[in-house]
């Protein structure tokens, strides 16, 4: 039999990073669609508790597809659930934009959608592809001009490896970052500590009241073996991450602080 994908995205079932995935995928694989019904980016790994989810089928490009009214976890969670399936493995992406460092795993909704995947116990591929300009990734996900070519045979090759040969025992998701121009192959990485040097930008309304940007520039590199610097020398960059942020070399430290004072109890 041949193995199943539960695919899904941040962007939309429109995208045109989505869609490239899905024709690298679907020669190897039994590929089934579920992603947000439109774009979901940076919502992390939140999901709809207070408001109810409606679900449609729709046509796009020829395949029936479910798109979700919700977040991206939203999206997996009805299609291993709701519509039961039992894919072999979840496959997020082809995000458009990086998802690179501690700072953009934690916001990202093609990283978060991995990680529900392998919280409700299927293990998950998150793909990301650079975008030179970090306007394209506010752009109309559906027109995005960047070619797939070299992203699709990414995807086509890292997901034969886990079928084939089995996931990572110790991890729970593998984050890909694919450059905009492969100048090597792929780099095993831990993740850089930031992406972005964080600023806010102050503008004032047409009455006068301020109103606030979230901006700043991208990080021009980053250490040797994390995930920023592979992808600033053209490398892929393969992340494994755990869903477990337990930090076991501080509990020491804290056995020590919880024993200086005399405690409430």
């Amino acid at each position: 039999m041949r193995p199943s994908i539960l695919l899904t995205n941040d962007d939309g079932v429109s995208s045109v990073g989505i869609w490239a995935a899905y024709e690298a995928l679907a020669p190897i694989a039994d590929v089934t669609i579920v992603a947000p019904a439109s774009q979901q980016s940076a919502v992390g790994r939140s999901i709809s508790i207070f408001e109810p989810l409606r679900m449609n089928t729709v046509t796009i490009n020829g395949i029936p597809v479910y798109a979700v009214a919700g977040k991206p976890t939203d999206a997996v969670i009805i299609g291993l659930y709701a519509l039961d399936l039992n894919p072999d493995l979840v496959v997020s992406g082809i995000n458009i934009g990086e998802n690179l460092s501690y700072e953009s795993i934690m916001t990202s909704g093609t990283v978060g959608a991995a990680l529900e995947a392998s919280n409700q116990k299927t293990k998950a591929i998150a793909f990301s592809l650079q975008v030179e300009d970090q306007g394209d990734k506010f752009d109309d996900p559906r027109t995005h001009g960047q070619s797939f070519e070299n992203p699709k045979r990414v995807v086509r090759d890292l997901t034969e490896r886990v079928l084939r040969h089995g996931f990572c025992k110790n991890a729970d998701v593998i984050n890909v970052n694919i450059p905009s121009k492969i100048n090597g192959g792929y780099e095993v990485t831990r993740l850089a500590r930031k992406l972005f040097t964080t600023g806010v930008e102050q503008r004032l309304d047409p009455r006068g009241r301020p109103y606030y940007w979230i901006n700043g520039p991208l990080i021009e590199d980053a250490e040797e073996s994390t995930d920023v610097h592979a992808i600033r020398k053209g490398n892929i960059s393969v992340t494994p991450i755990t869903l477990d942020c337990t930090a076991f070399s501080a509990a020491e430290e804290i056995r020590v602080l919880l024993k200086k004072d005399p405690g409430p109890f």
